[in-house]
């Protein structure tokens, strides 16, 4: 769903895919207790028992997509702390476990795959190591010590691989998430040299002008008081320039997530009678590329309202990818080459500089479009 306001398309609420249907991997593995079942329907304890590991199982399963949907969609785990109640939900999973194993005998063991990577990926580093060698020896255990322990080798197979898979996995998972936020900071910490570079540029051209014509009028007060007054009228008038441009320019930095850009780019182009539509939403990048598509949408539309004499722009957002077009008059050949000096070589070098793609040409019918692709 969304909600249309000021001319632009925007999500009621921003949830990645993630969100939606993570549970759904989490409901796939419950095809592995099929193991736990066949033993409850071939046991031969006490009903007693039975009931219980039929109850058991059901708990286990329902706590353990409960407790993988709250991990996944709360960001615990992971090198983040887990999230609140996960340690209950983990001990609920050990006691489920444990009251099936009169029901189930070594079957029971089952049960430790889950156990393993809910400690792994919902709770801590620590929580994934003792889990994991405990369930390596428990299964080493049975297999060794109990009678005809030895047809379930399989089993421990099985539950040593899923430790090497959990401790590469998450350590993967984990190396990326900080390769994340060091691009981001990266990304950051640049777009405020070019900021300090911009606004330096600025100020600094313009204090040089202030200061010749305040020297010319200071020269010209006695022997042409009217020059003068021309002259100080024209300093007025450079220093509000000056001043409304750093503003702007502040004002823009301010804008670093693409949601706000977008938000921002919706309210300028109605303004300017141009009516936006949103498609895909701005978590569908990385923060890291959330920063570098935020400052090209937002030199895309100042080209929009300054050139293209556009009625409409539509910015679709997907998994690496950000295009912005518009109906208007487009580039021709020499506005191209005369417009790349200045705001599309400044779009051309951010993208670069952030690992991406850049370009820009004729839209499918009528206008521009803008690609900037990861």
């Amino acid at each position: 769903m969304t909600a249309q306001q000021g001319g632009t398309e925007r999500p009621a609420a921003i949830t990645s895919h993630w969100d939606r249907y993570g549970w759904l991997m989490a409901v796939v593995w419950m095809i592995f207790l099929a193991y736990p079942v066949i033993a409850l329907l071939r046991s031969d304890a006490s009903r007693a028992w039975i009931v219980t590991g039929w109850v058991a199982l059901v708990v286990f399963a329902a706590v353990y997509v409960v407790g993988f949907v709250r991990g996944s969609r709360g960001g615990g785990g992971l090198g983040s702390p887990p999230v609140p109640g996960q340690w209950m939900l983990f001990a609920v999973l050990i006691v489920c476990a444990a009251l099936s194993v009169p029901a189930e005998g070594p079957l029971a063991l089952s049960f430790l795959p889950f156990i393993m990577s809910f400690a792994s990926y919902g709770l801590t580093r620590a929580a994934h190591w003792v889990t994991s060698i405990v369930a390596v020896l428990m299964t080493a255990a049975c297999i060794f010590l109990l009678p005809g322990g030895t047809s379930y080798f399989a089993l421990l197979v099985v539950v040593m691989l899923l430790g090497v898979v959990n401790t590469v996995s998450t350590w993967l998972i984990i190396r990326s998430a900080q390769a994340e936020r060091l691009g981001l900071e990266l990304a950051t910490s640049e777009g405020r040299e070019a900021l300090a570079r911009d606004v330096h540029d600025l100020i600094g051209h313009s204090l040089t002008v202030v200061q010749l014509k305040s020297q010319l009028a200071a020269r010209l007060i006695d022997s042409d008081p009217e020059r003068a007054k021309t002259e100080l009228a024209a300093i007025t008038a450079l220093t509000a320039e000056a001043l409304a441009a750093a503003r702007a320019t502040v004002a823009g930095a301010r804008s670093t997530t693409l949601g706000e850009q977008l938000a921002s780019s919706g309210e300028a182009l109605a303004a300017g009678g141009v009516t936006l539509q949103v498609r895909g939403a701005p978590d569908a990048l990385s923060p890291a590329q959330e920063l570098t598509a935020s400052w090209i949408l937002r030199e895309a539309t100042t080209n929009v309202l300054r050139h293209s004499a556009a009625r409409q722009a539509r910015v679709t957002v997907s998994p690496g990818r950000l295009v912005i077009e518009d109906d208007g008059r487009g580039l021709d050949e020499g506005q191209t080459a005369a417009a790349e000096s200045s705001g599309i070589r400044g779009m051309r070098e951010r993208a670069a500089a952030a690992g991406a793609a850049f370009r820009i040409g004729p839209a499918a019918e009528a206008g521009t479009r803008v690609e900037v692709r990861w």
